[in-house]
């Protein structure tokens, strides 16, 4: 697996365990949601600054994103689609 999808399956990884939507990353860490799914995908070079600003939104080291992938681990799971419910108005 080359740096580029190391990158993208921890990031993913840690982005679901925080139970964080891409679109929330992109967000709290001031990038483009498309940006954050290619960066996942491992078809983008991500720049430092890129990197701590996911590191600092998932209250993770850069070097997190740098973990070694097992490879008989399975790829990180999705977060279940479309939006929350709402908590109805109960007065």
């Amino acid at each position: 697996m080359d740096t580029r999808q190391t990158i993208g399956w921890n990031l993913r990884r840690l982005r679901v365990a925080k139970g964080l939507s891409q679109e929330k990353l992109a967000l709290e860490s001031n990038i483009d949601r498309s940006y954050v799914g290619r960066v996942e995908r491992g078809k983008e070079n991500v720049t430092v600054a890129t990197l701590e600003a996911f590191a600092r939104v998932l209250a993770v080291n850069v070097a997190a994103l740098f973990e070694e992938i097992n490879p008989t681990e399975n790829k990180p799971s999705s977060l279940r689609s479309g939006r929350k419910r709402r908590v109805s108005d109960t007065r």
